[in-house]
């Protein structure tokens, strides 16, 4: 299990490839959700995700320990933090993706040089394959989510949070496989555990929410949910276990609150993110959370959204 100071090790080891996002406001946001509201802005990271902070601890360790190459299996994201940094690094990089992936998030792929191969429509399906191709090609596969070193980069977070919000009482966190909220979770609880941390899913892609109910990892069906970020079919094996230990609670929202809360930054804050940082946001924006008075951070994980998709993505109307 990651732990305060391996977050602390990955900060020193990324610093000098990542951004310190900036934490945004909106007194309009501010009114409407009763709440003072913290944008993390990792839509404005590098490569335009929060991913490329465990990636790039995660490659940067794998080198140092001899890595010719690396393999990566993701919807977009993480492919391209991988791709980006090993093309920094030197080496070859072979991204997994899948047959829907979003077309902005492969192209970046491929302008960092990746080698982007499509496979299945779940992270169950892309995992083995990327394993199979760095074996194949005596390579380091760096998976999505589910390794300390990437836990432990995307901890860097929540240091952040602590340290650019003070009196701080709640963080809204986007759930997928589980590597980001682990990480946040790891660094906040260690630093300061009156800060309570809520993970926030789709509905149609509930595996963390069913496993955590159950109390065991459970896998679900593929999912069509808009979130394309949070698309994983269970929750990690090194993940799960922060989550059960340190999470503070988790809320489902639906797509149409997905598609208020993404067309509300938008309109309202002038944010361009994709759906998959809407759905952080969308517990306070619906009502959902039922948390008034209180200051809280919303993680926005990422920006790398389809333009051509961008309608598809908004409701008819929205309603404030």
């Amino acid at each position: 299990m990651a732990s305060l100071e391996d977050v602390r090790r990955a900060q020193a080891n990324i610093h000098d490839i990542v951004h310190k996002t900036p934490v945004l406001t909106s007194s309009l946001l501010d009114e409407y959700c009763g709440n003072q509201v913290f944008l993390k802005a990792e839509h404005l990271q590098k490569t335009g995700s929060f991913k490329i902070r465990g990636a790039a601890n995660a490659v940067k360790n794998a080198v140092r320990e001899g890595a010719a190459s690396v393999t990566a299996a993701s919807s977009g994201n993480h492919g391209q933090a991988v791709a980006y940094i090993a093309n920094r690094l030197g080496i070859p990089a072979t991204i997994v993706v899948p047959e829907d992936a979003n077309r902005a998030k492969v192209a970046a792929i491929e302008a960092y040089n990746g080698h982007v191969v499509y496979c299945g429509m779940t992270s169950a399906e892309r995992i083995p394959k990327a394993r199979q191709l760095a074996d194949e090609n005596n390579g380091i596969y760096i998976p999505p989510y589910d390794h300390a070193d990437i836990i432990a980069g995307q901890g860097t977070i929540g240091l952040e949070l602590l340290e650019q919000i003070p009196e701080l009482d709640l963080v809204f966190v986007p759930v997928g496989g589980g590597g980001l909220i682990s990480g946040i979770l790891t660094a906040i609880k260690a630093l300061n555990p009156q800060v309570k941390v809520i993970g926030v899913e789709p509905e149609s892609a509930n595996d963390t929410y069913l496993s955590l109910q159950r109390g065991e990892i459970t896998a679900i069906p593929p999912s069509a949910t808009i979130a394309d970020g949070l698309r994983t079919a269970q929750p990690g094996d090194m993940t799960f276990p922060i989550l059960q230990k340190h999470l503070d609670g988790l809320l489902l929202v639906t797509e149409a609150e997905i598609k208020e809360a993404l067309q509300f930054l938008m309109e309202r804050t002038k944010q361009i993110v994709e759906p998959s940082s809407a759905v952080a946001a969308a517990p306070l924006i619906s009502g959902k959370a039922e948390v008034k008075g209180k200051r809280v951070a919303v993680v926005l994980s990422g920006g790398n959204v389809d333009l051509h998709q961008l309608a598809g993505f908004l409701p008819d109307k929205l309603h404030v």
